[in-house]
């Protein structure tokens, strides 16, 4: 995804934020065009103040570095992540995925419901067991990281790991080199040691960090944290041990013991991951050990390894194969250039395929950031359905003012022919009057036949029934009808 504009990577330490800011360059590499590493003091690691304090921190650099990019690519740091490498069986690629759940569910020191996990699959072994790489980090750690960008307004692409970050930055700037390599990374709370072997990688956490010299120190001399860690970064440096003249001043002496026996148990875990990569990773002695991390560059600490280990130590420049913009300070890179493996891990996430891609992003911040992403097209959506309701009532309204002017216009018609209405009703209930009263004179002059025409028709029943009795009279006696006549 190769882009011109600018973007940043932040490491969120125990110890410290570092944050850079990369380009794509015009042959597809990455660009440094500034950087900054902000301490967060003994509060950074403390969970209670640590989202205040790295919010702060990032706040401030960003305004004092006047930086306007706003993609960031995130780094949580080493102690909040649990990771671990796990061998599966030969199996079908269509079970692989529901087989690293199993086992995500069998070694993750929490609830798959409170934690994001990724993993990815580094290669396979000659009998066909597949390597796999298993990283978790509680989710509310994630939304935390998630809050801070937002708070600072910057919008989070990806979170990753530290080992996943420095295993990329690795291959980018040292793949060329052949046989067992390791990378130690000492933190100021957890160190991570990475090995890398013909193409394959092997991590592990260590759970010590330079923080535990820190605090001996200011014990011991009776200071503020954040004053012991200023006179340790000053002052202070490994004991080389045996015999040798302590140094005059108090501090020092007091330090280079205390860094020393923290240097002694930190080369005991090492030992011992040497011993398990190659007895049960299958591994090789490691012909070379590189240095990372902020806690490394305490003078003699090359030294104290290339003693202990017996191989060359030197120092893990992330920048090897970086183009570095004119703008950078050189000698104020230089110095620390070892510790910010992380930022440019990340910054290789926004050129091509990496060997290890995770994104341990929880799922109720990819939906909020699916919701971003689709936010300009439904605003769209709804200013382009304000403008066709707009439109619609501008044109109701203009066929309402149309529809007005042309009521006023058909009122007088209205008026004048509603008149006219009432008058032709008035007419015709007075028609209907005198319909109804002509025909009561029309029955009325019908009627005065009435009498005369009964009286006349009884007569002539009467004239008929007379006729009718005399007939049968006559019929009946001739005498009868002698003395009815001679009667008549």
């Amino acid at each position: 995804m190769l882009s011109n504009k600018s973007f940043l990577t932040v490491d969120f330490g125990a110890g410290s934020l570092k944050l850079a800011e990369f380009q794509v360059n015009e042959s597809g590499g990455l660009r440094l065009k500034s950087f900054t590493i902000k301490s967060l003091g003994l509060e950074g690691s403390q969970e209670a103040r640590r989202e205040q304090v790295i919010l702060h921190a990032l706040q401030q650099v960003l305004a004092e570095k006047g930086i306007k990019s706003k993609s960031v690519n995130v780094c949580a740091p080493g102690f909040h992540v649990f990771s671990k490498f796990v061998k599966l069986p030969p199996v079908d690629s269509a079970k692989v995925g529901q087989i690293i759940q199993y086992e995500a569910q069998q070694n993750v020191p929490f609830p798959l419901s409170e934690v994001v996990w990724d993993y990815q699959i580094l290669g396979s072994a000659a009998n066909g067991e597949l390597e796999v790489l298993l990283v978790a980090i509680k989710s509310d750690i994630v939304e935390g990281l998630f809050r801070v960008a937002e708070e600072a307004k910057l919008k989070l692409n990806l979170c990753d790991a530290s080992p996943a970050a420095l295993c990329n930055a690795f291959k980018y700037n040292y793949g060329e080199l052949e046989g067992c390599t390791m990378l130690l990374d000492i933190g100021a709370k957890t160190s991570n040691l990475l090995f890398f072997e013909n193409g394959k990688v092997f991590s592990r956490s260590i759970n010590l960090g330079a923080n535990a010299i820190t605090q001996d120190f200011a014990t011991e001399a009776g200071l503020k944290f954040d004053d012991a860690e200023a006179i340790k970064i000053a002052e202070g440096f490994v004991s080389l041990g045996g015999a040798y003249e302590e140094p005059d001043n108090p501090h020092q002496a007091a330090i280079s013991k205390i860094a020393r026996q923290f240097m002694t148990k930190l080369h005991i875990q090492v030992n011992q991951t040497m011993q398990f990569y190659r007895g049960q990773q299958g591994g090789t002695a490691p012909q070379r050990l590189f240095l990372s991390g902020g806690a490394s560059i305490m003078p003699y600490t090359a030294q104290f390894f290339a003693e202990k280990l017996n191989v060359a130590v030197e120092y893990f420049n992330p920048f090897r194969n970086v183009q570095i913009d004119p703008a950078v300070n050189l000698e104020e890179l230089s110095p620390v250039a070892h510790s910010l493996g992380e930022v440019v891990g990340l910054g290789l996430r926004n050129l091509a395929t990496c060997p290890v891609e995770m994104n341990l992003m929880p799922d109720s911040t990819l939906r909020w950031q699916s919701f971003n992403k689709k936010k300009p097209y439904l605003v769209a959506t709804v200013f382009s359905l304000m403008l066709v309701a707009f439109a619609v009532g501008y044109l109701l309204q203009k066929l309402a003012d149309n529809k007005e002017v042309e009521y006023q216009k058909l009122t007088p018609k209205v008026a004048e022919l509603t008149q006219k209405s009432n008058n032709f009703k008035k007419a015709y209930a007075q028609l209907q009057q005198a319909q109804k009263e002509n025909q009561q004179i029309t029955t009325w002059l019908q009627g005065r036949f009435y009498w005369g025409d009964f009286i006349a028709e009884l007569r002539q029943v009467l004239i008929r029934s007379e006729a009718d009795v005399r007939k049968k009279l006559a019929t009946q006696s001739p005498t009868l009808e002698l003395v009815f006549g001679l009667t008549r």
